[in-house]
């Protein structure tokens, strides 16, 4: 993975409005030194009289606390983006995610003289909820209408996956043909339900994914059964009919139509879709019961919480977000918890169980998780339980597959001042890089020690937003 990253072009925030940019201690600055340009990027945000300015800087360091690197000093300005993606060390793409719409997407690349260049070409992308890569491709995809064709006797259209290929190698992007009945997300794990995916982990020629269970869309709650009477797919050992929409409503990620049954049926449950190849056709469905759907969740993007290790497993992740569930027959009772795949029988590992908790003995709450190196993970942890309504994303902590043990990062600053986190930290050497915003400081760059679960502070950025950082070769 360390070839592979991503960063979010509004960052990770800390569930606060405080961009970060107080900046009380510029006296300090004068201490530090200008770094010099170099192969490591860092997408940063500038907020001066009301307005905002994305720049892309260069530095030749990361993890010296002396230095820092200036958005006033050097920078490509840019349009910014949802997800800074770096492909390998060759280039940087600026994924868009626009609301129910295409995104428009550029590409930049590093010179000789340690500068950002945009390239000329611009690419459009499919609405995405989740992504990852698969040799020349960066994919992306998410669920939505597919073929009117198949629209039922009540006009609904089934579900279907929209999958984006951006080819890097061909500079192109193509898209997948709905009308292949392979790509219906409707019924896909046999309940009725249609899925959506979320992450997607390339292992040999296959592709991992979670496939989380969305509920009964309209099409699929109004099929009918033997009988001809609608609902077929509504669990009868509970009054799960009363969570059918009488109406449209809601609105952004929480959106429903009337005749739908939002969000699953059956929350005690992880399934993984381990597809044969890049077309996601052909697959093999698993499923476990030690876990509730692993993904993790922020408005409509659908976080990856499958990863395959140093060790030849893939690692699945579950913070047990149905817990957040309005209805009690939606909640999962399953605890945060991590299982295991082996990748040469291609089923979950039944002797491998880990239950999360946190420092203080409580089940651990958490909205992301990334793999570092060896067995190791890093998890972007709340301050409260999951179910809490003003949770915030402020601690970070190391999960290590072989032992079970999930350990909080010393060395950051202190909770009540950190105000975000870069979206995906940058992997070097077995460390993590990750920008770290703080609400009375300038950003900096801090390295975590998986082994030891510490971290150190590196560079300074001077701007008020840091999202991540990556590295490129010089083209």
């Amino acid at each position: 993975m360390a070839g592979l990253l991503a960063l979010a072009g509004a960052g990770l925030t800390a569930c606060s409005d405080d961009d970060g940019g107080n900046n009380s201690n510029n006296g300090a600055l004068g201490t530090l030194t200008e770094v010099a340009q170099g192969n490591y990027v860092i997408a940063a945000t500038v907020e001066a009289s009301g307005n905002s300015t994305n720049v892309l800087l260069t530095a030749d360091r990361l993890d010296d606390p002396s230095c820092k690197v200036s958005a006033t000093a050097q920078g490509l300005v840019n349009e910014g983006a949802t997800y800074w993606v770096f492909y390998n060390d060759q280039m940087l793409y600026a994924l868009n995610y626009h609301q129910g719409n295409a995104g428009t997407t550029q590409s930049f690349t590093l010179d000789a003289a340690f500068d950002m260049n945009k390239r000329a070409k611009e690419y459009e992308l499919k609405r995405f909820t989740t992504y990852g890569f698969y040799n020349q491709y960066i994919m992306t995809t998410s669920t939505g209408d597919g073929p009117t064709e198949w629209n039922d006797e009540n006009g609904y259209t089934p579900q279907s996956f929209l999958i984006s290929y951006l080819d890097v190698n061909n500079e192109n992007v193509v898209s997948n043909d709905t009308s292949n009945p392979d790509y219906l997300s409707e019924n896909f794990l046999g309940n009725g339900e249609y899925v959506t995916l979320a992450g997607l982990e390339q292992v040999g020629d296959a592709v991992y994914a979670a496939a989380v269970p969305m509920g009964l869309s309209q099409y699929g709650c109004m099929q009918k059964d033997d009988n001809g009477n609608p609902h077929k797919w509504v669990r009868k050992d509970g009054d799960y009919a009363s969570l059918i929409k009488t109406e449209s409503g809601g609105s952004g990620s929480g959106a429903y139509d009337k005749d739908e049954l939002q969000w699953t049926q059956y929350p005690d449950e992880c399934w993984v879709a381990i597809f044969d190849d890049n077309t996601l056709t052909g697959k093999k469905l698993i499923k476990t019961d030690k876990i509730s759907y692993a993904c993790g969740r922020y408005k409509s993007q659908y976080y990856q919480m499958l990863w395959k290790a140093d060790d030849g497993y893939v690692y699945v992740f579950s913070p047990s977000y149905a817990k957040t569930m309005a209805s009690e027959l939606q909640q999962t009772s399953l605890p945060a918890g991590v299982v295991r795949i082996n990748t040469t029988t291609r089923e979950f590992d039944e002797s491998y169980y880990h239950a999360l908790t946190d420092d203080s003995g409580r089940e651990a709450a958490f909205l992301r998780s990334w793999f570092i190196a060896d067995d190791y993970f890093l998890l972007l942890m709340y301050d409260k339980e999951i179910t809490a309504s003003d949770k915030t994303a402020n601690r970070l902590a190391i999960f290590k597959g072989s032992t079970g043990s999930l350990t909080f990062v010393s060395g950051l600053p202190s909770t009540d001042r950190i105000s975000g986190f870069g979206n995906t930290p940058f992997i070097e050497n077995g460390n993590a890089y990750i920008a770290v915003t703080t609400t009375d400081d300038y950003p900096a760059i801090y390295k975590i020690d998986p082994a030891s679960a510490s971290a150190t502070k590196g560079l300074t950025i001077v701007a008020t937003q840091v999202s991540g950082v990556g590295k490129l070769a010089v083209q």
